[in-house]
């Protein structure tokens, strides 16, 4: 999320505001004890300046003014003030005070225009990357995305999520390439998902619908193979029951999840994963599988994109997403994924080579173990498990 913030006035604190203000009464008493020789005015435009640095225009204009008031002051002090070398002075102080002025002025345009710019990119990640919910039945789940590109808010990974009667069902996806190619194709992909998952139809029926959405967009206005080959997206689909300790999966060429369960890390690994999204008609008939695994209460289940396993450090060593997360087994998903986030930035020296999307989910004790379904339901049909 961008900071809310940016864009406002800058609020310099009383410390930097002291610093030209204490250059300018510097100058002059030096200037003025100084013997003759000595001239120190023409410092007095790094006053303005400094100001510059981290205050707005009205505050730069108004030191610029004492700062010539001083050499006014210097000038009247050594009986100068009417000679013509004082005079060039102050007015080359003038001159550039104004233009420093003039800076701060255009570069506080170019902040509110990025300002409006950030504001967009925000508005368009909520609308591909709308939060997960907190609680879905008995799970418990917090969701992250990090951009590689500096000041950039979305990329291709995407997550998403889906309520049925009676399980939820997430999406973890990454999409080929960069830019707003990618962006589309991510949001395609959400987007299908979000209108397909919650109905009746099995995991490897809801993934060769997300196939086909992906290849139709690719073609409807151009037939090339070619093109086709270059959109596809590697992603996840799964189904979690509510009333079953286990968790539904088909892969599409993606890394596996990660369980954590008291202290210890179980890769999730498929015996079989399909093509990714997109490729899927490349080897014969889309052939999806769903493959069972144990999610019992209490443990977390992990889906990243690989710019989470990919990630190196100084030295090109990937980032050991198992030996790490299984020491945080026991945290809440939005503890577990602060925890994480702030391994991998340290991991990175602060800088990712890749987007990185992440969701954690916890299965809770439910209340009424034998009691109606949980609420909050928003699907109209009962997953297939496939």
């Amino acid at each position: 999320m961008l900071p809310t913030d940016q864009g406002r006035p800058r609020r310099p604190s009383r410390a930097l505001v002291l610093i030209p203000l204490g250059l300018i009464v510097a100058i002059c008493a030096v200037d003025v004890l100084a013997p003759p020789s000595i001239h120190l005015g023409p410092l007095l435009v790094a006053a303005p300046a400094i100001t510059a640095a981290f205050a707005g225009a009205w505050l730069t204009a108004a030191v610029g003014v004492l700062a010539v008031a001083a050499q006014v002051f210097i000038g009247a002090a050594r009986g100068v003030l009417a000679t013509e070398n004082l005079q060039a002075q102050i007015g080359a102080l003038v001159l550039v005070s104004g233009l420093i002025v003039l800076f701060c002025l255009v570069r506080a345009r170019h902040e509110r225009q990025l300002t409006r710019t950030r504001s967009v990119a925000q508005a368009a990640q909520q609308v591909l990357l709308q939060p997960l919910p907190e609680h879905s039945g008995p799970l418990e789940i917090a969701s992250l995305y990090i951009a590689a590109e500096q000041d950039a808010d979305i990329g291709g990974d995407v997550f998403a999520a889906a309520r049925t009667d009676d399980s939820t069902r997430l999406l973890i996806g990454d999409v080929r390439g960069k830019g707003l190619a990618a962006v589309n194709h991510a949001a395609l992909i959400a987007g299908a998902f979000r209108a397909a998952a919650h109905r009746r139809a099995t995991l490897p029926a809801l993934a060769v619908h997300l196939d086909g959405a992906i290849r139709w967009d690719t073609t409807q206005w151009s037939p090339d193979a070619d093109v086709v080959n270059e959109a596809f997206a590697t992603a996840a689909l799964l189904d979690i029951p509510d009333r079953e300790p286990v968790v539904h999966t088909v892969t599409c060429g993606h890394p596996p999840p990660l369980l954590l369960r008291d202290g210890t890390a179980l890769l999730l690994d498929p015996a079989h994963s399909a093509l990714p999204l997109g490729l899927g008609t490349l080897a014969g008939p889309a052939d999806h599988r769903t493959e069972t695994f144990a999610f019992e209460e209490g443990d977390l289940l992990f889906l990243h994109t690989d710019g989470v396993v990919e990630a190196r450090n100084g030295e090109g060593a990937f980032y050991p997403l198992a030996e790490r997360a299984a020491a945080w087994s026991g945290l809440t998903p939005e503890r577990f994924l602060q925890r994480l986030y702030a391994d991998l930035l340290a991991h990175t020296g602060g800088h990712l080579g890749d987007d990185a999307a992440m969701v954690a989910v916890r299965r809770r004790r439910p209340a009424h173990r034998d009691g109606p379904a949980p609420a909050g339901r928003t699907g109209t049909g009962a997953p297939g498990a496939g």
